[in-house]
């Protein structure tokens, strides 16, 4: 679980980093399970929906950008979500009892992953109680500030959640309106392989694009206090992928 001092961190600021929560031996799992399981993926992506899983500024047109519900897809991962480590921490923070709706690996790859601008996932995700969602994100690299490591809005989680706005031809990136932004500045916060940074679903964040030769792989995992619902969700989630966690 986290120490005293780790949870007010998480309850001050809206996120909270814990190192070397996962061995190296376990990442290694992890991304030996993604090359395979990428893959298996570009051979079988329809063209039509190239545009929201592939990076834009690869001129191959054939870099991944994300996967989808790893937690459900992949024993690796669901084993990951499944950790006493995870599963202690995520109860201490939003209570009893939770799952993971919906979960994805980010790729960031070098030189080429684009950035993610500034969102709150409880926009996303419309949860009926905005305390009972938390976002689990685990770094399978070294995450920094050259290859887009996530920059926080350190207190943000006790605002509102905001309406967001997305580009025409970029529907899946909804973010936080231009005029809005200058109500908070963006803190970088660099995570270890094996790391887990921790934060509210109402918590600002972005990432910035990859401007190194290393890559900047991880999974975030989004989990969901059992009594609680997605009433307004932004993005359809598939409720018959739901992992139930505890």
């Amino acid at each position: 679980m986290l120490s005293t001092d780790q949870e007010v961190t998480f309850r001050q600021t809206g996120h909270v980093t814990v190192v070397n929560l996962f061995s190296p031996p376990k990442i290694a799992e992890a991304l030996a399970d993604i090359e395979q399981w990428s893959s298996e993926f570009l051979r079988q992506l329809p063209a039509q929906r190239r545009d929201w899983y592939l990076e834009r500024a690869d001129t191959s047109g054939m870099v991944l950008r994300k996967l989808d519900e790893p937690v459900y897809q992949r024993p690796v991962f669901q084993a990951m979500a499944k950790s006493d480590c995870i599963v202690a921490i995520v109860e201490q923070l939003i209570g009893p009892g939770v799952s993971v709706f919906f979960s994805q690996v980010f790729c960031k790859a070098p030189n080429i992953g684009g950035p993610k601008p500034v969102h709150q996932d409880n926009f996303y995700f419309g949860p009926n109680d905005l305390d009972a969602t938390l976002t689990v994100w685990i770094a399978l690299d070294d995450a920094t500030i050259e290859n887009g490591c996530l920059y926080y809005a350190d207190g943000s989680q006790l605002g509102p959640v905001y309406d967001h706005v997305a580009p025409a031809d970029a529907p899946f990136n909804l973010q936080i309106p231009a005029d809005k932004l200058a109500d908070f500045s963006m803190t970088p916060a660099p995570v270890p392989a094996g790391g887990v940074s921790f934060h509210h679903g109402n918590t600002w964040h972005q990432s910035s694009n990859n401007s190194s030769v290393k890559p900047r792989r991880a999974v975030a995992m989004h989990f969901l206090r059992n009594d609680a619902k997605l009433i307004r969700p932004a993005l359809d989630y598939d409720p018959g992928v739901v992992v139930r966690i505890s």
